[in-house]
């Protein structure tokens, strides 16, 4: 048996927390290759080491004054160090880090000392072979992850160690020169080390009990996912829910290697299983609900626009043509409405709206902003009569006028739009009918 286990920044934030990570790891042998992250905050008023390290680099790099921002990321790893009573020294590390700095090693370098520094501090703590991400984890010249040679590189290296610490959230350039993966990559880093040592399970490590419901913001204590499969995460986090990075699934997939999302702090909870596909009954009709705010639709009418053949590839082109993408788009007989992000239409609407006249001369061009879209997923949908007519009912009764309504094939999931100022509202709406009636 053999697993992979993360350890987010919260996990590792202080001397204590890095104790409890100790603990679950040392008390399941199967617990072999461990990842960890930067250490983040300790408290709201804290500040992460990552964010300390962007901020140390652009002072040193541009010539301002450093000093005191490396002595405050210097004294959170000699506070965790002496917390867990190591031997360990890492000046030769701090002076090898202000040189780079000042001779301008990359902002991707700076961040990556956060998740460097702690896995050479894990690896001293627990007794394991420390290995450096730069030497195992690869990008290609155009900064594209490389999975095959990663894949390649980490499983012979893993192959012969029994017990290792990889730190998380970067690997190279085939310059040498270090490459992040973006923001909570380490979650990426645990994946790709799951998937190269053919991992049994990939656990990974957080300050929540598992994957909710529904956003704890807008619900209340909303109940826990028990079991959820990587397509329904995927349609999830891409909606905004995020405890898991979305790139994670990917090479976990590909070996149907398991993930569990799990609480440092408490750890005798399950949390939340990842699988590619299970027999297991969902514990509700849905799975999750998700959602974002801050789009905008354009609803272009034409007659006989059905029959027109290229009709919603010359929209989509003008789309193209400033960099817009959409994100649903739904159609009638004689009508087509685009789903954008605001931020990135705005500055060209007045564009968009003449290249759509000149591409297919429509009847009648009319957008409308301030709008919200709402993902309600889950398999046990497909198999139970009635849930868009339950979801319907439930808005109506809240009050809420739907915008929009578009469904999958798959029967996965539907996605609602309503206005920003219906959006919490709807999204406790959906949640009492179908979680809290059915407890």
């Amino acid at each position: 048996m053999k697993k992979v286990v993360k350890f987010g920044g919260s996990s590792l934030a202080s001397a204590r927390q890095f104790k409890k990570a100790g603990d679950i790891i040392r008390g399941d042998r199967a617990r072999r290759y461990v990842v960890p992250s930067a250490p983040g905050k300790r408290n709201d008023k804290d500040e992460k080491v990552t964010d300390l390290l962007y901020q140390c680099y652009d002072a040193a790099s541009s010539g301002a004054s450093y000093k005191k921002i490396l002595d405050k990321i210097r004294k959170r790893y000699e506070e965790i160090i002496d917390g867990l009573d190591l031997n360990l020294n890492l000046d030769a590390e701090f002076n090898r880090i202000e040189e780079n700095f000042l001779h301008k090693a990359g902002r991707d370098y700076a961040a990556s000392r956060g998740e460097y520094l702690n896995g050479i501090l894990m690896a001293a703590y627990l007794g394991y072979t420390f290995v450096d991400a730069a030497e195992v984890i690869f990008f290609d010249a155009g900064g594209v992850f490389d999975s095959e040679a990663t894949n390649r590189e980490l499983g012979e290296r893993l192959e012969h160690i029994e017990r290792a610490v990889i730190p998380g959230f970067y690997g190279s350039m085939p310059d040498g020169s270090i490459k992040t993966f973006s923001r909570g990559g380490s979650d990426v880093t645990g994946s790709i080390v799951a998937r190269a040592i053919h991992a049994d399970m990939y656990e990974n490590w957080t300050d929540v009990s598992g994957f909710l419901v529904a956003d704890p913001r807008i619900v209340k204590d909303p109940e826990v996912i028990e079991t959820i499969t990587y397509r329904e995460l995927r349609e999830l986090a891409y909606m905004g829910a995020s405890v898991l990075h979305e790139d994670a699934i990917f090479p976990v997939r590909k070996e149907g290697i398991p993930i569990n999302i799990r609480n440092t702090n408490k750890p005798e909870e399950k949390g939340t299983l990842i699988v590619e596909s299970t027999c297991r009954k969902p514990r509700y009709t849905i799975t999750g609900i998700a959602g974002k705010k801050g789009f905008c639709s354009i609803n272009i009418e034409k007659a006989m626009m059905n029959s027109e053949v290229g009709f919603g590839r010359k929209v989509l082109q003008v789309f193209e043509n400033y960099g817009i993408s959409f994100e649903h788009m739904p159609s009638g007989i004689d009508t087509m409405t685009i789903f954008v992000h605001q931020s990135e239409f705005e500055e060209y609407e007045q564009s968009v709206i003449a290249g759509i006249h000149r591409a297919v001369e429509p009847d009648f061009v009319e957008m409308e902003s301030d709008l919200a879209l709402i993902a309600v997923v889950g398999r046990g949908m497909k198999a139970t009569r009635g849930t868009a007519g339950r979801i319907f009912s439930a808005l109506a009764h809240a009050r809420v006028n739907v915008k929009m309504i578009d469904q999958g094939s798959s029967e996965l999931n539907i996605i609602i739009g309503v206005k920003n100022a219906d959006f919490e509202p709807a999204i406790k709406a959906i949640y009492d009918i179908f979680v809290t009636s059915e407890l």
